[in-house]
């Protein structure tokens, strides 16, 4: 096992205890489990290899286009390049860079059905589930500078930051992670992930005092709380992110408040009132996982709103919240 362990290059030093302890555990309690899971392992260390014998994107890029200042160029090539046209522009690296996180994002939940299955020490369940969150959260920051880029309202100093940062994330995609480029985000959906939305008057108060309570970095917070007037379709946003709700069926709960004269609504009530399933919304659903289909459901429903003009959040709490942030550090 040790001699294996200096070959996972492609982790850092959590993932690689949890990695070796898992497998310890299962080698006695699921051997099956162990099994099959060293050959994924060993697919993932595979394509690893190919990400970190790759050239550097600057290098790739200067070779493809012969140009002389190939970083400049593929920032400028970038920043004009829309979001649904994104992926074929590119480079390599980037791509193999990306299928590699989704496939250590499975193994890291391979992992934590095999604990969970062989009734592992809650301990270290815990611990393969913060893992999981590390990775999914660098995706989701990930796609957030792309968003960043590629949203056509936003000014080309901000891209160009942006676009510098999707560089440095491909680059060194086997030990950059997201507390490495934003950990203003990735603390605040950590605090998301431990806080359970009760709705009651719709106003957020337990919920944001919930949150000041868990979060490790305030600055994410601070942005919609810190007493600075901000525009009503980016506290909109925030709404949407302290709730777990769209804009939408916020909006069709406080009328349902203020129709009936209530003054608190629960969440059985609102699944009721909104005849939504567990897929659609429900507080009891947690974990990484959940955090970034919450993610993926908001930035859907603004991208739908900018593109109709409906009234409502046209961008994510997340975005507007990294994009001040980059905008402030450029000018400092």
């Amino acid at each position: 096992m040790r001699d294996a362990i200096a070959d996972w290059f492609f982790f850092d030093d959590a993932e690689r205890a949890l990695v070796a302890d898992a497998l310890a555990w299962l080698a006695h309690a699921a051997p099956a489990q162990e099994s099959a899971l060293g050959g994924n392992l060993a697919r993932l260390g595979a394509l690893a290899g190919v990400i970190r014998d790759s050239a550097p994107i600057a290098t790739s890029w200067q070779q493809m286009r012969g140009r002389s200042d190939p970083g400049e160029a593929l920032v400028d090539l970038l920043c004009r390049v829309p979001e649904y046209d994104f992926d074929l522009h590119i480079p390599t690296k980037a791509v193999l860079g990306q299928s590699y996180l989704v496939a250590k994002i499975n193994f890291l939940k391979a992992v934590g059905y095999a604990l969970a299955a062989a009734d592992a020490p809650s301990a270290l369940r815990g611990r393969a589930e913060h893992e999981l969150g590390q990775s999914i959260y660098s995706k989701m920051v990930e796609e957030l500078f792309v968003t960043l880029v590629t949203n056509p309202t936003h000014e080309h100093a901000l891209k160009a930051r942006a676009a510098g940062l999707l560089f440095r994330i491909w680059d060194e995609r086997l030990l950059s992670e997201a507390d490495d480029v934003a950990p203003l985000l990735e603390a605040a959906w950590q605090a998301r992930n431990r806080v359970r939305p009760v709705l009651g008057t719709m106003l957020g108060a337990h919920e944001i005092f919930r949150l000041f309570q868990e979060a490790r970095d305030d600055r994410f917070l601070d942005y919609y709380t810190g007493g600075e007037a901000v525009p009503d379709d980016e506290m909109a946003a925030f709404e949407e992110f302290l709730f777990g709700l769209s804009h939408e069926h916020i909006g069709a709960l406080r009328g349902h408040l203020a129709e009936h004269h209530l003054s608190a609504v629960s969440p059985a009530d609102a699944l009721r009132i909104l005849g939504a399933n567990h897929d659609l919304w429900s507080p009891e659903i947690t974990g990484p996982q959940a955090i970034y289909t919450h993610y993926r459901r908001r930035r859907r429903d603004a991208t739908v709103r900018a593109l109709t003009g409906a009234r409502g959040p046209k961008k994510t709490a997340e975005e507007y919240v990294l994009a001040a942030s980059l905008l402030r550090d450029g000018r400092s």
